[in-house]
């Protein structure tokens, strides 16, 4: 049986399928005569449930970074929701029923309200309020989660991994994970590619497999999923059930395969990024949080080219305050020693959106109001980044990158912003560091104009993504049209080409951060460009130096 499925992180495991089952909290609404007694074991479980989400917190920083672990410091502060609160102690007072009906039916109704939201940050909501409320009533009902058995590594299949869930899988246990639902960006996706390990989502696997016909399924009897054997390829986004004998020798010879091109990819840690005719390229590492520099260093990334700064704000329930954005930036410019650490400011908006930033609903969101036009707008939100990032400055090499630019008159408006900050950190006797400061490429307006943009700033960083999609008119995010959204558009290629030769013209170095710069296709001809700097994904660092280095622009 052959499943299919998409890919988020690619790789070849090999092993027996493990069903991951969540515990089913059966609730029963049963009476109650002290309502009193009813509300303090609901409010003594909600103290242990938020004891539990701190240790995942403590465990989650460590295995999955600062950004991705802030959904459990998240989960706490719903479970301190005072309307959660009041509708569960109510409940428990006025209907006299027990805390698990209470807790089993609110969790419902918010959840209910939530996924009726026309807000995409909100609807996300729906699944949190789940998951703390099932958390609680297993701490009324004295149960445990579910999860993996058995000491054998195996390949997971869940229907989706909650947060709390993911954080407490012994992940030496774990080869690939297979989820029938999910998306690239979920906890799920982001946990695979920490562990380097392959992942699908989107695979529609059935509890009971009907037998595929194979000798190693057998002819009659159906097979179940948990404990039978199998194969993921994250390369195609298929998931093997029982392979035949050809198909499991074929899969194990590419494992091996992909075993040893990561063995010999370990020897280039510490060699330089220089072709065979010697020319030269930075490699940096595209990072969304703190503990994401840990990946950065072990893969021997030059410096970091892309720190998504929009993260703090994503997985934040308010705006993220000075101080927790100084901390975050400091940390990483201490943690990387010098090397240059280039901070990408605020870029929400389009697919990123922001529930507390109150953004009204657009018709077309990725052309619309986000990145430096709401930092412009909103110079307060601006400053308070800006004030963190000068005074992180001082702790290592930082510069700055302003996304979504299309004229100069921004670029102006920005520096004049810089000053005013500057000025009063120097007032305040908060010392910092001048910082480099550049723009993003991403649309056909900044390519056109780039030779006026260089003049005004140190260097350029294209954001393939959004450039592609601007100048081939096509929503990135649309499946309908995966087969002619094409990276490798002449137009695309001419307007990288322009964009490096206006910024040598005026002095300014030029990278690229988008999901191109880790197209080994096109590695050599970003040489042969005169490119600067590619910054990509940690796991890519060294793909990329492999290719750099076995290139001779000579020929």
């Amino acid at each position: 049986m052959v499943l299919e499925g998409k890919s988020v992180f690619g790789g070849i495991a090999v092993g027996r399928l493990s069903v991951y089952h969540k515990k089913d909290n059966q609730v029963k609404r049963m009476k109650v005569t002290d309502t009193d007694a009813e509300t303090a074991r609901f409010m003594t479980a909600k103290e242990q449930a938020k004891e539990q989400l701190a240790t995942f917190y403590e465990k989650a920083l460590k295995e999955i970074g600062e950004v991705n672990a802030m959904i459990f410091e998240v989960h706490q502060m719903m479970l301190d929701d005072p309307d959660y609160i009041e509708s569960i102690t109510n409940m428990i007072a006025t209907q006299e029923v027990n805390a698990e009906f209470a807790v089993a039916t609110t969790g419902d109704n918010f959840s209910q309200m939530f996924a009726a939201m026309d807000d995409d940050y909100m609807r996300e909501r729906a699944a949190d309020v789940k998951d703390i409320s099932n958390r609680v009533i297993s701490i009324l009902q004295g149960a445990t989660h579910g999860g993996m058995t058995g000491d054998e590594p195996v390949i997971l299949l869940a229907d989706d991994l909650a947060p709390s869930e993911t954080v407490q899988l012994d992940k030496s246990k774990v080869l690939s994970f297979v989820t029938r639902h999910g998306s690239t960006n979920s906890h799920t996706a982001i946990l695979a590619r920490t562990m380097n390990i392959p992942a699908l989502i989107g695979v529609d696997f059935p509890e009971v497999a009907e037998p595929a016909g194979s000798a190693a399924v057998g002819d009659s009897q159906p097979v179940t999923l948990d404990g039978a054997f199998g194969i993921v390829d994250g390369y195609t986004g298929r998931l093997y059930v029982n392979p035949d004998e050809a198909t499991l020798a074929s899969y194990q010879a590419k494992k091996e395969e992909d075993e040893q091109k990561k063995r010999l990819l370990q020897e280039l840690k510490g060699k330089e990024n220089i072709t065979l005719d010697g020319r030269k390229i930075n490699i940096y590492a595209n990072i969304g949080g703190v503990a994401d520099v840990a990946n950065a260093l072990a893969n021997d990334a030059g410096g970091i080219g892309l720190f998504r700064s929009e993260f703090l704000y994503l997985e934040s329930e308010d705006y993220p305050t000075e101080e927790a954005q100084f901390s975050a930036y400091k940390a990483v410019a201490e943690n990387m020693a010098g090397k240059k650490v280039i901070i990408r400011t605020l870029d929400i908006g389009a697919d990123k959106q922001v529930g507390y930033f109150g953004l009204e609903k657009e018709e077309n969101p990725a052309m619309g109001y986000r990145a430096i036009r709401i930092c412009l707008d909103r110079k307060d939100i601006f400053k308070t980044q800006l004030r963190a990032i000068y005074r992180a400055s001082y702790y290592g090499t930082i510069s700055i990158m302003f996304p979504m630019i299309i004229s100069v008159s921004e670029v102006k408006q920005i520096k004049q912003i810089i000053a005013e900050v500057k000025a009063e950190l120097t007032e305040a006797g908060i010392p910092y560091k001048d910082c480099e400061i550049g723009v993003m490429i991403e649309t056909p307006a900044a390519v056109m104009i780039s030779d006026l943009l260089a003049k005004e700033v140190d260097f350029f960083s294209i954001g393939t993504n959004d450039l592609t999609q601007y100048t081939l008119a096509i929503d990135r995010q649309n499946p309908k049209l995966d087969s002619i959204y094409d990276a490798h558009h002449e137009a695309v290629l001419r307007m990288l080409q322009m964009v490096v030769d206006n910024g040598h013209k005026e002095g300014c170095w030029v990278g690229i951060c988008g999901e191109l710069g880790a197209d080994l296709t096109l590695t050599e001809q970003f040489l042969r460009m005169g490119f600067d700097e590619l910054s990509v994904s940690p796991s890519m660092i060294l793909k990329v130096r492999d290719k750099v280095r076995n290139a001779d622009l000579s020929k």
